[in-house]
């Protein structure tokens, strides 16, 4: 649900599908990772208060309805922290059963946040963050031009955990290629033990039309993995996730680009989680006409 006619496609989490979208900015603040098509067609922006208001204002008559708010685009933590609260506050007058608010956050806003602000903003209503890590991986990191490095991806995810956000950590399998599998892999796995999320979804990496990495495969300067090689990724990246018998991370391979649909809690249901991605590897396997091109939308 959303109401607004801006520029710009629309984009929100699988678990927001129920949520009011509220853009409150269009586009994305980084915009240049290598990987990515969505908001390629838009320039960005922050919306003023009173387009932010109109949105609020037009979806007032189903208040009663509204539980979950989502706040657009791509990073909303890019806003200043006062209007963050204005609109937080805005939203909790407005929405009686309003139990959350959620947004996306690229790495640098949240580390351009002060424990305080975050601290506040939960207080005011910010209960969730979706927080695109995509690779713990220098080297990866540095190729798709996401723009920290793995400590900072450590330090950006550790901030939100400590303010007592709930934090949702997005990898994408498949990201490094056949070069650099293994360290992605590996080093993944290393930056999510570091900041403990409460939920860890694993995306498989699209080539989208638009985007650079797409240019990298049809040039011959990306190899990307198959199936059966994204599952033996996979499988590796959970072996090295070591989270303490006391925590409850939730897993979810469920997304549109996953060959297979998983789902665990970690560290509870880790060995269950390996045998089932071994048994899709073998499954996967069998796939001998795959083509790249079926990954490409």
């Amino acid at each position: 649900m959303y109401f607004d006619n801006a520029e710009g496609p629309v984009f929100r989490p699988p678990s927001e599908a129920h949520s009011f979208i509220l853009r409150v900015t269009v586009g994305c603040s980084h915009n240049a990772c290598t990987y990515c098509n969505m908001y390629k067609s838009v320039q960005f922006r922050t919306r003023p208060m009173n387009e932010i208001m109109d949105q609020i204002h037009a979806a007032k008559p189903y208040a009663m309805h509204i539980r979950r708010i989502f706040l657009a685009d791509g990073n909303a933590l890019v806003l200043a922290t006062d209007k963050l609260l204005a609109i937080l506050d805005a939203l909790a007058r407005t929405f009686p059963r309003l139990q959350r608010v959620a947004c996306y956050a690229g790495p640098r806003d949240m580390l351009n946040k002060t424990p305080a602000e975050l601290e506040a903003l939960k207080a005011a209503g910010l209960k969730l963050v979706y927080y695109g890590l995509e690779s713990g991986d220098d080297v990866v990191l540095s190729r798709v031009n996401k723009g920290v490095t793995a400590a900072e991806s450590i330090e950006a995810g550790q901030r939100i955990v400590a303010a007592g956000i709930k934090l949702s950590v997005m990898i994408i399998a498949g990201l490094g290629g056949k070069e650099h599998s293994a360290r992605h892999a590996a080093n993944t796995a290393r930056v999510v033990n570091a900041i403990r999320p409460q939920m860890l979804s694993a995306l498989t990496l699209m080539l989208y039309r638009g985007s650079e990495l797409l240019e990298q495969f049809e040039s011959g300067r990306f190899a990307p993995l198959s199936p059966a090689e994204i599952m033996g990724e996979l499988y590796e990246l959970v072996s090295g996730i070591d989270l303490p018998p006391a925590e409850h991370c939730l897993f979810r391979s469920n997304h549109i680009s996953n060959h297979i649909a998983l789902a665990a809690t970690l560290p509870k249901d880790k060995d269950r989680l390996l045998d089932d991605i071994a048994a899709a590897r073998k499954e996967l396997a069998d796939v001998t006409d795959w083509d790249p091109y079926n990954n490409v939308e």
